[in-house]
Order: structure tokens, then C-alpha cells, then sequence
């Protein structure tokens, strides 16, 4: 019997509505895709401080 914790309080989730289940996968899922998107998200940074390396060498060849 798996349970879930909310607001310091455990529930047995065989034992919770179907609603509140639904609720749960809900953001279980929004959770999912958060951390996916952060995720992301530092690549991206990761990626745009490369760039940014790149371009300041490319100034720094004019002599700027």
C-alpha cells in the first residue's frame, strides 16, 4: 500500500478517491516536466555561455 504525504500528513493512496488520485498523477506530472524543463534550461545556459566565449573571441580577433 503505497502512500503520499501532504502537509505532514500521510495517506494511503488505495484508500483516497479516484479525484484525488487523479490529482496526484496531475502533478506528478507537472512535476516531471519541470524537472525536464530545468534541465533544459542548463543546457541551454550552457550552450549560451559557449556562444558567448565564441563570439568574444571572434571581437577580440578585430583588435575590439
Amino acid at each position: 500500500m503505497p502512500n503520499i504525504k501532504i502537509d505532514d500528513k500521510d495517506y494511503d493512496l488505495d484508500q483516497l478517491p479516484e479525484a484525488a488520485r487523479a490529482q496526484i498523477f496531475h502533478l506528478r506530472a507537472i512535476e516531471a516536466e519541470m524537472n525536464r524543463m530545468n534541465t533544459l534550461l542548463a543546457v541551454m545556459g550552457t550552450a549560451r555561455s559557449a556562444y558567448l566565449r565564441a563570439l568574444k573571441a571572434e571581437v577580440e580577433k578585430l583588435g575590439g
